[in-house]
């Protein structure tokens, strides 16, 4: 009597039901750090500049301009990259993927005949990624954490519109990373619309209260219109590329912070010396 034979069993990396499963975790977050990895490099993307800022911002609400002057700033920035002479593809624009701001810094962006990235996330209130991101630079994510290393680590500057939640959370993060030291390398933030954002965070209050340093305001700049904001860039980036594709920011442990804090230290009293 012939028994029926044994299905071969499926391979680890296609049983999908444990991939789905609790154990699998490790592998879903792994798998969210090397794809776009993979995808960079195979793009040739060398560095980022992120637009953050709220998907309910449309061009006809009462925020309207804010969408037309993403749209412009990025179809700028853009056309100065593309002019850069590199063979990698620098200051790419690179947002959250959804619609609002995120959308018109890709739609500028690829008006401009530019690559441009986006890092969705799924949400309860599906948000569905915006038809202007290049095909191939389009990611969705399932972990907030993966995603904002994403945001964080190729960054070389962060222009952020006004938002809600996700925005001031976003805006926060890099701003903490920036604090502290964390990262390796400066990363330009831009605060974009003074008035909203003045109104929204009172920073002088957090400093009068001792919450945050006088230096801390530092961190940050305004601008107010897509030129202005294009000259702070131009003037704080290198036109120098980096390698190797991406251009990756690397974490500081904080004997390296303490090193670095002694030789300012040393720097600043050998310069009062002399």
């Amino acid at each position: 009597m012939k028994t029926r034979a044994t299905p071969n069993p499926p391979l680890a990396y296609h049983d999908e039901n444990f991939l789905r499963d609790e154990d699998g975790r490790p592998v879903r977050i792994l798998a969210e750090y090397l794809q776009p990895l993979h995808n960079f490099q195979r793009f040739g993307v060398c560095d980022t500049i992120v637009f953050f800022g709220s998907a309910r911002i449309t061009p006809e609400g009462p925020l309207g301009r804010y969408y037309q002057e993403a749209r412009e700033l990025a179809h700028l920035i853009t056309t100065w990259s593309k002019g850069l002479a590199s063979h990698t593809h620098r200051y790419m624009v690179c947002t959250g993927g959804g619609g609002g701001i995120m959308e018109a810094a890709n739609r500028g962006a690829s008006e401009a005949g530019g690559r441009t990235i986006g890092l969705n996330i799924g949400l309860p209130h599906e948000q569905r990624p915006n038809p202007y991101i290049t095909r191939g630079l389009s990611f969705e994510f399932h972990y907030f954490f993966m995603r904002k290393l994403w945001f964080a680590h190729p960054a070389r500057a962060l222009v952020v519109f006004p938002g809600g939640f996700g925005t001031l959370d976003e805006l926060s993060e890099i701003l903490t990373l920036q604090q502290t030291g964390k990262l390796d390398r400066r990363i330009l933030i831009l605060l974009y619309g003074s008035q909203y954002w003045k109104e929204i965070i009172n920073f002088d209050a957090l400093v009068r209260h001792g919450m945050i340093s006088p230096e801390d305001l530092n961190l940050f700049r305004y601008a107010d219109d897509p030129t202005t904001a294009l000259r702070l860039l131009q003037d704080s980036l290198s036109k120098k590329a980096e390698e190797p594709t991406p251009a990756f920011a690397h974490s500081r442990t904080a004997r390296q912070r303490n090193r670095i804090n002694h030789k300012s230290r040393k720097r600043a009293q050998w310069q009062r010396r002399s």
